[in-house]
């Protein structure tokens, strides 16, 4: 991939404009996201490096696949996953070590020498759909993230579209048949699978026990939670990565000012000049929400 796409989703920082509040303060971003597409690092490249940094655990998952395309997926999304977290960790990327929780949930496993690089231990979620992937990290709180493409097909869009909230059904009934239907679904299912994966519930969290209320032209202006949860303390961003590719982010943060987002694209060899996306604070909606026209 070549420089970050210019039709993201959020508040961008321009060449040359003023970064949001707290990006020129010297500290960590509280939101890293990395967009990779398996083409962006060669198949050869991808097994010299998997021999090098994944583990055993991971080298068999990879050597069960049945065919090579997905194999090859796989191993890309695991390499950006150790590459971009040994820039965060100041580990190197063979020593990264994982485990999970009882749902299943991956997290770092902290080095036996103690804490990581600054104190930090960043939190992360990892995705991909078909040859995209999308890795979000956080240094505090938690982070879940979903990508998708338009082109999954009109029988996997109308499936997910079932699992929807009441008042989410009705917003998307209300969409332009085709295309522009199909893409309101999207925008709906990655903000709630990157919502559930920061949760790190699985399918013990119902899909229709939360709903968001979205801006026709991009951008969350309403969140329900479930009735254990509180909308104050969520930040979501979506935003489109490539075209029809849509992409969301979901963190918890008590952060003010609101968090930031260093976008990148490409698999991570340098810290390459990175696009600013702003998480907005949500309007809650633990009332209901409100259904955009």
């Amino acid at each position: 991939m070549g420089d970050p796409p210019t039709d993201a989703r959020g508040d961008a920082a321009a060449d040359g404009a003023p970064l949001p509040h707290g990006a020129d303060t010297g500290e960590p971003p509280p939101v890293r996201l990395w967009f990779c597409a398996c083409g962006d690092l060669p198949a050869t490249v991808a097994e010299e490096l998997a021999g090098h940094w994944l583990d055993e655990h991971e080298r068999g998952v990879a050597s069960r696949f049945v065919f090579g395309r997905d194999r090859r997926r796989y191993l890309v999304a695991h390499a950006l996953l150790r590459r971009a977290l040994s820039l965060e960790t100041g580990l190197p990327e063979g020593e990264l070590a994982f485990r999970r929780s009882p749902r299943g949930r991956p997290a770092l496993r902290l080095p036996r020498g103690g804490p990581l690089r600054g104190g930090r231990e960043p939190d992360f979620s990892l995705t991909h759909s078909g040859d995209w992937n999308l890795l979000g990290t956080v240094p505090r709180g938690r982070i879940g993230v979903d990508v998708e493409s338009l082109d999954r097909g009109e029988r996997g869009i109308r499936t997910v579209e079932r699992v929807f909230s009441a008042e989410e059904r009705d917003w998307v009934a209300a969409g332009t048949p085709g295309r522009p239907r199909d893409h309101r679904v999207l925008r709906l299912w990655t903000l709630k699978e990157a919502y559930a994966k920061a949760r790190g519930l699985g399918l013990a969290l119902p899909f229709d026990s939360f709903s968001f209320t979205l801006a026709p032209d991009g951008g969350v202006t309403g969140f329900r939670p479930p009735a254990d949860d509180s909308a104050g303390r969520w930040r979501f961003l979506e935003f489109e990565p490539a075209p029809d590719v849509v992409a969301a982010v979901a963190v918890r943060s008590d952060a003010t000012p609101e968090p930031f987002a260093e976008l990148r694209c490409g698999f991570p060899w340098s810290r390459a000049a990175p696009r600013v996306l702003v998480l907005p604070r949500t309007a809650e909606a633990d009332q209901g929400p409100r259904t955009a026209p």
